[in-house]
This record gives structure tokens, C-alpha cells and sequence, in this order.
């Protein structure tokens, strides 16, 4: 293969074991959202939803790691999700799944550079558009250019950051103030933290599980792992992943917890910048803040990375045969189009991550059960499946209308799988009838 082949900037040069596969699903999924999220799920919902909040992460990951098993299995040579797609489905249906990989991808692209933002205006004194531009140029150069050898590369600096900054950050503040006053401190001035019978936070539990399981089954960057991991490692690698995933929630609720224990605050984001400023060494405010940006980074980088392969491989090739210099220009000028679209953007919404996790929620409940359906079946499956998934989203949005809350989330998922359940049983006694024929 040759070093300019277009194959390397989708999959790269080499099969990922047990170890370097789970470093690289870590750089992918150590996101804004898992930064951001945290404080806002702790303050929320107290110690009961950060826990959960943890091992909801960690269940999807692990119960993706068996349907990852089967995938790599059934679909040998396949390099996206896109590629899958455009095997088991009609071309309307296949259609209809493009253009919601490509608005999920917009969405967790978004949530990024939100982050990014919000970081950069709490941390660093300079101009927000300013600090955006010079953030996502470097993402383009990692992940719109520099293509899966790229990412690889900067994985390992990425999950090294992780750790230290999650292991020595907590252990140098429990050092100096200690555990027990830590513990007063919140039960005197934040007491609802502690507050184990909070029904609020079951309910944000288990909602989230429908919410974080639906994102991982169509997220572009996880499936194009799936393929270069070795074949025999890819349910240990996920089960690993989740396991190790569900320790840098909690590290991150510990520090803010160390952070507003003795005192009140006023808003949830700049419990960020008070940490900075309780941090007082040097050394671990650097740490700190290279860590947030560079697991920001590097998710950003991975998700670009996968929209823009699905782009040039399932959706320009759909349409004429690209050489492989065309392939490299139509990636230069995607990623470089969602680079701009983000800054603009970006410099003017900040909404909440928790919130937009929930209200895209409708959407990645509704396609559960279309895909476990297309990477279960052994045959090309009609445009009702993935238009069941349009339908259950729709379904919920419109419940928002009338009521905001989780049960949204539950009404898109069941009325998507009903519709499956619909087709499988169709095609059930379909297939029956035949063979009595």
C-alpha cells in the first residue's frame, strides 16, 4: 500500500491490540461531554447520578463490546459504518441513515468545540473566536488531514494526560485538605449531594443507558475501530475500555466536589475556573488545563476524522469513482467547511451539554432497535427499519412539546422497536409461508 493510498487516512497502517485499542477508544471517548457533563450531572442530580453516571459509560461500552464481536465477524473488508449500511439496506433506507449519521456527527462535533469555548472564555483571558480558531485549526491538522496514523500518534500523549491529570490532581487536594473535612464541608453547605433516595437521578440513570448505548451503535469513530482491532480482541478491548472509562467521571466529580465543599456557588461552568484557582501549583493548573483541551482535541480530531471518511468513501463514491488525489481534496475541503461551520457557530451558541445530550436523546433511543436489527439480520432489510427510527424521534419530540422530561426518550425507543418487531414478524411468516410452499 502505498504511503499517499487513501486507505491509510481511514483505517492507518496497522491492526490495534488489546492495549493500544484500548488507548485509542479512550482518546475518542474522554470527551467535552465527559468533562462538562460532570459537574453539571453531580449538581443535578448528586453523588447517585455522577456514580451513575460513570457506570451507565461503562455498561454501553462493555455491551457494545459483544455486538462489536459479531460486527467485525459478519462484515470482514468493511472499513465505516457507512459501508455496513450501504450492504444490509435499500438505497432509500441507506440514504435516510447517511443524513442521520451526518447530524448525530454534527451534533458531537458541536459539543466539542462547545466545550473548547466555554473552557477557553473561563480559562484564558483572550477574544473566545480567537481562542476557537486557533483550536480547531489544530484539530483539522489531526483529524481532517492527518488521517488514523495521525490520531494514533497523539492517542497515546492524550490518555498519559488523562491519568496523570485524574490520579495526581485528586490525590494532591485530598493530601492537603483531607477526606473528612472534604466530606463536612458538602454536608453542611451542599447536602442534596448526599441525598441517596434522589428518585430523579434512578430515573436519569436508566434513561441515560438508552441515551449513551443508541450514541455508541452509530458512532462513526467506534466502528471504524472495530475493524482495525485484531479480530480476536475486540470484545476485550471494549470491555476494557468501559471499565477503565468509568474511573475519569469520578475522578472528575471528586475534584469538583473538592472545589465547592465549604462554600457556595453560582454557576456550574465556572466551578472549572475556581478549580483552577484552588489548584495554586503551577505544575497541575498546566496539567489540568492540557488535559481538558487535549481530550477535547482528540475527540474532536477522531469524530472529523469519521465524518469525513463516511463523506468521501460513502457518499462522493456513491456518486462517480474518485482517484485517489480527489479523495484527498474532497477531504481537505469537508473537514476544513465543518472547521468553519463550528467556528461560526460555536462563537455564538453555548447551550448546555447535558441538555443537548438529552434533547438529541430522542434520536439515538429511536435507533437502537433499527440497529440492532441491521447487524443482526442475514438479508437486505426494507426502508421501514431505518424509517422506524425517523418515526420513534419524531414521536418523542412531539411528547416534548406537550412535556419535558426522560419520558420522551422511552416513548421514541418503543415506538421504534414496535415497528421493528412489526417487520420481524412479518418476515417471520413471510419466510414461513414460502417454505411451506
Amino acid at each position: 500500500m502505498k504511503k499517499n493510498d487513501y486507505q491509510l487516512y481511514i483505517s492507518g497502517t496497522i491492526k490495534l491490540g488489546v492495549s493500544f485499542g484500548v488507548v485509542s477508544l479512550l482518546a475518542r471517548w474522554v470527551t467535552g461531554n465527559t468533562i462538562l457533563s460532570s459537574p453539571e450531572t453531580l449538581v443535578k442530580y448528586g453523588l447517585i447520578g455522577g456514580i451513575g453516571y460513570s457506570l451507565v459509560g461503562a455498561l454501553t461500552l462493555i455491551l457494545f463490546g459483544f455486538l462489536a464481536k459479531k460486527i467485525r465477524k459478519n462484515y470482514p473488508g468493511q472499513h465505516t459504518i457507512g459501508d455496513v449500511l450501504r450492504q444490509k439496506l435499500t438505497p432509500s433506507g441507506y440514504w435516510l441513515m447517511i443524513i442521520v449519521l451526518f447530524l448525530t456527527s454534527f451534533y458531537s462535533l458541536f459539543v466539542q468545540a462547545m466545550g473548547a469555548g466555554m473552557l477557553i472564555h473561563i480559562i484564558f483571558p483572550i477574544p473566545k473566536f480567537i481562542g476557537i480558531l486557533l483550536f480547531l485549526t489544530f484539530c483539522f491538522f489531526i483529524g481532517g488531514v492527518g488521517g488514523m496514523q495521525r490520531l494514533h500518534q497523539v492517542a497515546g500523549i492524550n490518555v498519559t494526560l488523562i491519568f496523570a491529570a485524574v490520579i495526581i490532581i485528586p490525590v494532591y487536594f485530598f493530601i492537603q485538605e483531607g477526606v473528612y473535612p472534604v466530606y463536612d464541608g458538602i454536608r453542611l453547605y451542599h447536602p442534596y449531594l448526599l441525598y441517596i433516595k434522589n428518585t430523579d437521578a434512578i430515573w436519569f440513570i436508566f434513561t441515560a443507558i438508552f441515551v449513551f448505548f443508541g450514541q455508541i451503535l452509530i458512532d462513526r469513530a467506534s466502528w471504524q475501530r472495530i475493524f482495525i482491532l485484531q479480530k480476536e480482541k475486540v470484545r476485550i478491548t471494549f470491555t476494557l475500555t468501559g471499565l477503565i472509562w468509568a474511573t475519569i467521571p469520578l475522578a472528575l466529580s471528586s475534584l469538583l466536589m473538592i472545589t465547592i465543599f465549604g462554600r457556595s456557588f453560582e454557576n456550574i461552568y465556572s466551578l472549572f475556573f475556581e478549580l483552577v484557582n484552588k489548584i495554586q501549583s503551577t505544575v497541575l493548573i498546566v496539567l489540568f488545563v492540557v488535559f481538558c483541551f487535549s481530550s477535547i482535541a482528540s475527540a474532536l480530531s477522531a469524530e472529523l476524522h469519521a465524518t469525513t471518511s463516511i463523506f468521501v468513501k460513502n457518499v462522493m463514491e456513491m456518486f462517480c469513482k474518485l482517484t485517489n488525489d480527489e479523495k484527498w481534496k474532497y477531504t481537505y475541503v469537508f473537514s476544513g467547511a465543518i472547521c468553519i461551520c463550528l467556528l461560526v457557530i460555536v462563537s455564538i451558541l453555548t447551550p448546555s451539554p447535558l441538555t443537548l445530550l438529552f434533547f438529541f436523546g430522542n434520536i439515538y433511543a429511536a435507533m437502537i432497535s433499527p440497529m440492532l436489527y441491521i447487524i443482526f439480520s442475514k438479508s437486505v432489510l426494507p426502508f421501514i427499519v431505518p424509517f422506524s427510527s425517523f418515526i420513534g424521534a419524531i414521536g418523542g419530540y412531539v411528547f416534548l412539546t406537550v412535556k419535558e422530561d426522560f419520558n420522551a426518550i422511552w416513548l421514541s425507543f418503543a415506538i421504534s422497536a414496535f415497528l421493528c418487531l412489526i417487520v420481524f414478524i412479518y418476515k417471520s411468516i413471510t419466510k414461513k409461508n414460502i417454505q411451506v410452499l
